[in-house]
């Protein structure tokens, strides 16, 4: 009898035990089931852009968003295949900006001396004729749709893939505009770019102007206007822009030359007449990278938008 009432009780303890494991067991097993851990959302697709104007931010699908660059950027005139690589670099720099993170709360913003420009399409059809407002908006979708998802990388990571209006014939070394290097932007010669309105241009400042302008870089500035050097250019740099130009006792960078003068570009010659200050200049914008006016001239050739980029850009590849 002893021995059953032992018996008896080694049975509850055992049961008991088996009992508290399989609790303990399926807690953990409901835990793990209601408590899964948090998986981050990565939306590559959307944009957040800046509005300078108002300082608003608004959130595009990148496709959406280049949309209103394309036909900011570049006229709808152009041929397809231009506007096919300004899609592609328009892409491939907002996706640079994006790792860059210039903007606190925005991956771009819609300014062009800042990032790239941007309009939204009621703005772009209010300055279109009415007749061509809606062929030139799907030409624009066109391209960016034909393209989607297309990007210009170097060793796998998207370019700075800069650009502007007319390079007159042959860009421009990044070095000799802001101090730095990219191996992929070299000095590129483009042929036909003097059949546009953005080749050439002239501005004329009187010799007050000129003084007055250059007091505001250097208050100790002079000039003898009657010295056979009182301007004079010093230096061009390899892709025939000026370098160097010595203006009274000041010297300027072809850049700060443009800059202070409201000139175009800084490929540039002037003479003297009377009292004024004449500036002949060739060109239109920075230089470097891709000329948009030497994109529709490759296009008028032939080329379509790959061999467009990268005759721009060396040693490049076109992913997504």
């Amino acid at each position: 009898m002893k021995k059953i009432f032992i018996y008896i009780v080694i049975i509850i303890i055992i049961s008991f035990s088996i009992s508290i494991l399989f609790t303990k067991n399926f807690e953990k097993k409901e835990e793990e089931v209601v408590s899964p851990e948090p998986v981050e959302r990565v939306e590559n697709n959307f944009v957040d852009l800046l509005h300078k104007a108002d300082g608003t931010v608004e959130h595009l699908g990148l496709e959406e968003y280049l949309y209103g660059v394309v036909s900011a950027e570049m006229p709808a005139s152009y041929e397809l295949e231009a506007l096919k690589a300004q899609a592609v670099v328009a892409r491939t720099y907002t996706k640079y900006k994006q790792e860059e993170k210039k903007h606190d709360n925005a991956d771009i913003c819609d300014d062009s001396t800042c990032c790239q420009a941007w309009i939204s399409k009621e703005n772009r059809f209010s300055r279109w004729e009415e007749a061509e407002r809606e062929s030139n908006w799907n030409k624009i979708v066109q391209a960016v749709n034909e393209t989607a998802g297309k990007y210009i990388a170097y060793e796998g990571k998207p370019i700075n893939a800069l650009f502007h209006s007319n390079s007159a014939g042959k860009t421009e070394l990044p070095i000799n505009v802001w101090g730095g290097t990219y191996p992929y932007l070299q000095i590129v010669e483009t042929s036909g770019e003097n059949a546009y309105s953005t080749y050439a241009s002239e501005v004329v400042i009187s010799k007050d102007e000129l003084i007055q302008k250059m007091l505001e870089k250097n208050s100790k500035f002079k000039i003898n206007f009657k010295d056979d050097d009182a301007m004079r250019i010093l230096e061009y740099n390899e892709s025939g822009r000026v370098k160097t130009l010595k203006v009274g006792n000041t010297e300027l960078s072809g850049v700060e030359a443009r800059s202070i003068f409201g000139l175009k570009s800084a490929k540039f010659e002037f003479m003297i007449d009377g009292d004024e200050i004449k500036f002949q200049i060739l060109g239109y914008g920075h230089g470097v990278g891709l000329s948009q006016s030497g994109s529709d001239s490759l296009a008028k050739q032939g080329k379509n938008f790959e061999e467009i980029i990268t005759h721009y850009y060396k040693n490049v590849e076109i992913t997504e």
